[in-house]
């Protein structure tokens, strides 16, 4: 993704400690990466509080944060890995739980599922890194904003028909992606998408 003018000015002006780059930051992604975060973490009240953390984690650490593509996909991947830490440590602590209160098989294998889950999520996003930027950015739009087919067309000035030929493409390459993984990746498609 690119970087645009606006993205820079808003930037710029987070680096400069203004505070109405910051309130833009805010009011322009809040909503979009609590969507986001939802479709990671369950919990209402956690996934925003996470997009809350990185967003004043953002702000706080404005002048050491040096961003490589666009600040909406800097912010997009600070909430995934957030979200997975948030699992990962939840997770630890269930399984700490489980070794005190039982010891059951089926506790064993929930843990195992949440595991493979967790290594899903970070082996879909590592391949949707990886699509070629036009490709990724219809993809995200459509995935992740919600945003239908014929309006990614109209933002971006594509037809429909390039819209979804790219949607396919990222689609074949996740499933060429996620061979060894067909089952959860299965459940998880029906899941997320």
């Amino acid at each position: 993704m690119q970087t645009t003018i606006n993205e820079i000015e808003l930037i710029q002006g987070i680096e400069r400690g203004e505070e109405s780059a910051f309130q833009e930051l805010f009011l322009k992604y809040y909503t979009q990466l609590v969507v986001f975060a939802r479709k990671v973490i369950v919990d209402d009240d956690l996934a925003r509080e996470l997009v809350q953390d990185v967003i004043v984690n953002f702000y706080e650490k404005r002048g050491a944060i040096k961003i490589h593509s666009s600040l909406k996909a800097h912010l997009y991947q600070s909430v995934r890995n957030r979200c997975l830490n948030q699992i990962k440590h939840s997770q630890i602590r269930r399984d700490h739980h489980a070794n005190i209160y039982q010891n059951t098989k089926n506790d064993e294998m929930y843990v195992d599922t949440k595991l493979e889950e967790t290594e899903l999520e970070q082996k879909i996003f590592s391949i949707i890194q990886a699509l070629p930027n036009q490709c990724k950015r219809i993809f995200e739009m459509s995935r992740f904003d919600g945003e239908t087919n014929q309006e990614i067309a109209d933002k971006l000035q594509l037809s429909k028909r390039t819209v979804e030929t790219q949607i396919s493409k990222a689609l074949k390459v996740l499933r060429k992606g996620l061979d060894g993984y067909l089952d959860l990746w299965i459940m998880l498609f029906y899941l997320l998408f």
